[in-house]
C-alpha cells in the first residue's frame, strides 16, 4: 500500500543485456579462431621440432669431425645405427667424452636419429639421418619429403627407409658423400 510520503523509485539496473554479451562472445571467438588460423600453433610445434633437428645434427657432426681428426676415421655404427667405438656403443642422451657432453636426442617420443658409417667405406664416411615432420614443407629436406636417396638405394647393411622412426627425409653426412 503506498502512503502519500512514500515515492517509488525506479534505479536504473546496469550491466549488459543478454543479447549484448553474446554478441562479444560470438566477436571475441571469430578473432580467437582467425588467430590461431593465421598462427598455426601445430605447425609451428613441428617447425621448432624440425629446427632442433637440424641443430642436433650439425653439433653430432661438429663431433664427428672433431673425432676424425683425432683418430683419421669416423667411428664405426652399431647394429642398431648408434655411434659404436670398441667397445662401447653411444646411445642418444649420453656422453661421448671429449667430442661432446651428451649426445643429442629427438625431441618426439618414439622418433629418433640414425648414424650409419658403411664398414666399406673404412671410417671414411658416415651418415646421419632424422625425420623432419613437415616433410615437404621444408626447404632442407630430401627428396621432396621422401626418403633420403641414399637409404633407396637397396645397399645391404644401410639403414631401412624408416629407422628414424618415420621417414629418414632429412640427412647429413661426411663431405665425400651426399645423403
Amino acid at each position: 500500500m503506498l502512503t502519500s510520503n512514500s515515492k517509488l523509485s525506479f534505479i536504473p539496473q546496469r550491466g549488459f543485456t543478454l543479447i549484448e554479451l553474446t554478441i562479444t562472445i560470438i566477436i571475441i571467438a571469430t578473432l580467437a579462431a582467425a588467430a590461431l588460423a593465421t598462427i598455426n600453433p601445430f605447425d609451428q610445434i613441428k617447425k621448432g621440432n624440425d629446427a632442433r633437428r637440424k641443430t642436433d645434427l650439425a653439433q653430432i657432426q661438429q663431433a664427428l669431425q672433431v673425432y676424425y681428426n683425432d683418430k683419421g676415421n669416423y667411428p664405426a655404427s652399431s647394429a642398431n645405427y648408434r655411434i659404436f667405438v670398441s667397445p662401447t656403443t653411444y646411445d642418444w642422451g649420453t656422453p661421448w667424452l671429449p667430442y661432446i657432453n651428451r649426445l643429442p636426442v629427438d625431441p618426439v617420443f618414439g622418433k629418433n636419429y640414425v648414424y650409419y658409417s658403411p664398414p666399406s667405406a673404412n671410417g671414411q664416411t658416415y651418415y646421419l639421418y632424422a625425420t623432419l615432420e613437415r616433410g615437404s614443407k621444408d626447404q632442407n629436406v630430401c627428396n621432396n619429403g621422401n626418403a633420403c636417396v641414399s637409404l633407396t638405394q637397396g645397399v645391404v647393411g644401410f639403414p631401412s627407409a624408416n629407422n628414424c622412426g618415420g621417414v629418414c627425409n632429412y640427412g647429413i653426412s661426411s663431405p665425400n658423400v651426399s645423403p
